[in-house]
């Protein structure tokens, strides 16, 4: 038991791209599609990793090393505040809002051939960091919704690691 996992946080951002490899523009909302993703962005489809997820208490690492970053450049889809994003075990599931459900497939990926901000400051927080996840349930999304791990992965229910 390492530590207590945040059951709650808000939603920063939310963040789509119409092409992959390119940081992600925020936008007012998105509808989130069951077994697919979020509508309009490149990413979605029938796979695992149909949503993106980064703390934004990991883009502030990268921060003060100096780099003026917003939600979505790392391209995630969404960004939160307040809950422990790095540290949710795979099957987690997560409720964005009043609808969307989404439950944890991956944690963190490779690094495409070392992206922008890697070659800037020697280090992304992305590939350790950034979760994965499949949309279970749709709905609409907004920055400032809640976000809220409804189930942790093995039925541990006091959050803890």
């Amino acid at each position: 038991m390492t530590g207590l996992l945040t059951p709650r946080g808000r939603i920063v951002a939310v963040s789509v791209s119409a092409t992959k490899g390119v940081k992600k523009d925020n936008v007012p909302e998105a509808e989130f599609v069951v077994e697919y993703g979020l509508e309009g962005d490149a990413h979605a489809g029938d796979w695992h990793r149909q949503v993106s997820l980064l703390a934004e208490e990991s883009i502030d690492k990268m921060r003060q090393q100096g780099l003026d970053l917003k939600p979505g450049d790392f391209a995630e889809n969404v960004t939160t505040r307040g809950i422990d994003i790095p540290h949710l075990p795979v099957g987690t599931r997560l409720r964005l809002g009043q609808e969307v459900e989404l439950e944890v497939t991956q944690i963190g990926k490779a690094c495409h051939h070392g992206c922008a901000i890697k070659q800037q400051v020697g280090d992304c927080v992305m590939p350790r960091e950034g979760i994965f996840a499949r949309v279970i349930r749709g709905g609409r999304v907004r920055p400032q919704d809640d976000i809220e791990v409804i189930d942790v992965a093995g039925g541990n229910s006091d959050l803890q690691r």
